[in-house]
């Protein structure tokens, strides 16, 4: 097997935190909450009215062209603006790339929700012969992948994953394996969302998922904590440059962290609940753990998948406590969705940047809103304030609707 290393020398995101990585990064360790009411359409009629939403984004300043920023969803918008940041982020402007070496693996967990409610309305208003020839286009989940593609003419593999909510996750780790394969040298990978629209938060609320805490939205999304009631639906991006080591050493580029380990599993379970005692989700974490050649004592931080789900935050921490043992209460956890809700899609790169800026800076953010912990959430998830010390290995949790999960390994770059 091919011992190429592989390594993150640039990060971008757009969240309802921030729309860059320093933004983001000071928002997060001062455990602000980007969860607002939703000013963009009317909730009269809908149960929740609350979602994290990106705020103050100007599509155009992000595209060539406006038209072309006009012909694209929502949730490509999004990845442009993260993948504009990650790429310059990595200095990748100022060097010269073999484009048939890069790659792209980048998805969205729904798509360009958007598009296809904006279109529907046209066929019931207008009729068919009004509908919008770049419908599909901007509502399929692969577009966001091709279209950086020809932005940056990577000419090497290109493809969008669907996992829903471990898209990102699964993204990141199929790029490292392609890179250590020798399938390319550099990717831009992760996942984007916009599904703030109102066919999205319908689905979401009649699936009784999402918190109705209207009155609060900035104290909504409490993971682990006894008072909990539905994630918060959320929009953004995150964009991670991975890179094989001696590429990245070649041209001098700013190393954040190696990925050292990837474990996939399905629940094979349910279509939404996760299976008892968190089972697939163990089982990702020990894959991970396995190939990253890693004990779980050398883990100091584990990004939650942590939702605010009530039954998914308790399996989450069965699942931790099944793999870590007797260790699993030294072992510091947080969920950043605490603070900017659930990106859906987007969630695991958006999550992998926090875990690098951890290792990077030595900070761990807080899961803020643990003001009554859930009994049987008995970890140390880091409640409401930012700690630091020293990080070395960090654990990324990605879970999502079918059963699928995502864990991702980094280390500190020696």
């Amino acid at each position: 097997m091919s011992q190429r290393r592989v390594v993150v020398t640039g990060m971008g995101v757009v969240t309802p935190l921030g729309n860059d990585l320093p933004t983001f990064w000071n928002n997060i360790l001062e455990s602000k909450s980007g969860v607002s009411t939703i000013t963009t359409f009317d909730t009269t009629l809908f149960a929740t009215k609350i979602a994290g939403q990106v705020k103050n984004f100007t599509p155009t300043d992000f595209f060539k062209n406006p038209k072309d920023a006009r012909r694209c969803d929502r949730y490509t918008q999004l990845a442009f603006a993260a993948a504009k940041e990650a790429y310059a982020n990595a200095g990748l402007g100022s060097t010269s790339l073999n484009p048939e070496r890069c790659g792209i693996i980048f998805g969205s967990g729904i798509g360009g929700l958007q598009s296809l409610e904006d279109q529907h309305g046209t066929l019931k208003d207008r009729g068919p012969n009004r509908v919008s020839p770049f419908m599909i286009p901007m509502m399929i989940s692969n577009i966001a992948s091709g279209l950086l593609a020809i932005e940056y003419n990577f000419q090497g593999p290109s493809f969008a994953i669907v996992t829903a909510c471990a898209t990102a996750s699964h993204s990141i780790g199929e790029s490292w394996r392609l890179i250590k394969d020798d399938e390319g040298d550099v990717f831009i990978t992760g996942g984007s969302e916009a599904a703030v629209v109102p066919i999205g938060l319908g689905g979401f609320s009649a699936m009784k998922a999402i918190s109705t805490r209207n009155d609060q939205p900035e104290r909504a999304s409490r993971p682990f904590d006894k008072g909990r009631d539905g994630f918060v639906l959320s929009e953004g991006a995150g964009v991670i440059v991975l890179e094989e080591l001696e590429h990245a050493k070649k041209r001098g580029a700013k190393i954040y962290g190696e990925i050292v380990g990837y474990g996939a599993t399905t629940d094979a379970y349910h279509m939404t609940s996760p299976a008892p005692g968190g089972a697939g989700a163990a089982r990702a974490m020990k894959r991970a753990l396995q190939l990253a050649n890693l004990n779980p004592s050398d883990i100091q931080y584990i990004n939650a998948h942590g939702t605010s789900t009530p039954q998914g935050d308790i399996c989450e921490t069965q699942a931790i406590k099944s793999v870590f043992g007797d260790k699993a209460k030294n072992v510091w956890v947080s969920s950043t969705k605490s603070m900017i809700g659930h990106l859906l899609g987007a969630a695991g790169s958006v999550e992998l940047a926090v875990c690098l800026k951890a290792i990077e800076t030595g900070n761990v953010p807080p899961t803020i809103n643990l003001e009554d912990p859930d009994p049987e959430c008995d970890l140390d998830y880091v409640p409401n304030t930012a700690r630091s010390g020293k990080i070395n290995a960090i654990m990324n949790n990605s879970f999502g609707f079918g059963g699928h999960n995502a864990c991702i390994i980094a280390k500190k770059f020696v």
